[in-house]
């Protein structure tokens, strides 16, 4: 194997740590939407004619 810099191969260690970030950035806001949705619904729903 030859050595030609590396930071675009896929066993830079840099890479993989910033792929972890990101997806773990990606999961939280995500969630949070999610999360905000869900609280959305029971506003609407308590908030309906009944």
């Amino acid at each position: 194997m030859s050595d030609n810099g590396g930071w675009w191969t896929s066993d830079s260690e840099e890479w993989k740590a910033r792929g972890v970030f990101l997806r773990g950035y990606v999961h939280v806001f995500a969630a949070h939407l999610l999360a905000g949705f869900i609280c959305l619904l029971f506003y609407v729903g308590g908030h309906a004619p009944k």
